[in-house]
């Protein structure tokens, strides 16, 4: 079977959907779902965040379960939403040289805010926060024509919003996914 080759990869908002997913299958809110792992899923957790590809076998072996146990736990843990294995790519590498992180501050609701900067294709992280800004968004964009098309017509027109700041990166020094369990 022949794959259909890309043009430039998965879009941002495929890659966004898999990210932000915060509910179960059941539609539960994850912050709403108690969370008790044992040392053993702990452990998978570990693992697979250093190589997500690694095959049950070898995490079965690891772990020192069966090969079926771990398939269950595996999936519990992606059901649950809370692991999720997916592929991280450079942005740079399929055509997306702008990236940045855009400090915003905005009046009223500020989840309803988030939520309209949530649903912008190319934001793939937003959090509300203390500080200087309201809330914080990664933006990846294909340009800087692109970026200041985001930043001006769409950002700056969102209800709530008063004023942005943009924080261009000019060099990746360390991007990690391996913060393990507590």
């Amino acid at each position: 079977m022949d794959a259909e080759p890309f043009e430039r990869g998965p879009s941002i908002k495929s890659i966004r959907a898999m990210s932000s997913a915060r509910l179960t299958k059941s539609g539960v809110k994850m912050r709403d779902v108690p969370v008790s792992l044992d040392e053993k899923s702990k452990k998978l957790i570990e693992l697979l965040q250093r190589d997500g590809r690694s095959s049950y076998a070898a995490l079965a072996k690891a772990v020192n379960l069966s090969e079926a146990a771990v398939r269950q736990r595996v999936q519990r843990l992606i059901d649950t939403g809370l692991m999720q294995i997916v592929a991280v790519t450079d942005p740079l590498l399929i055509g997306f040289t702008r990236q940045a992180m855009i400090g915003i501050k905005a009046n009223g609701d500020l989840r309803a805010v988030s939520a309209h900067i949530a649903a912008l294709e190319e934001v793939d992280y937003v959090v509300i926060c203390a500080g200087s800004f309201d809330l914080l968004a990664e933006v990846v964009c294909e340009n800087d024509e692109h970026l200041l098309e985001l930043l001006n017509d769409e950002i700056r027109n969102i209800e709530g919003v008063t004023a942005i700041e943009a924080f261009v990166y000019l060099q990746l020094e360390k991007q990690t996914y391996t913060w393990g369990t507590r």
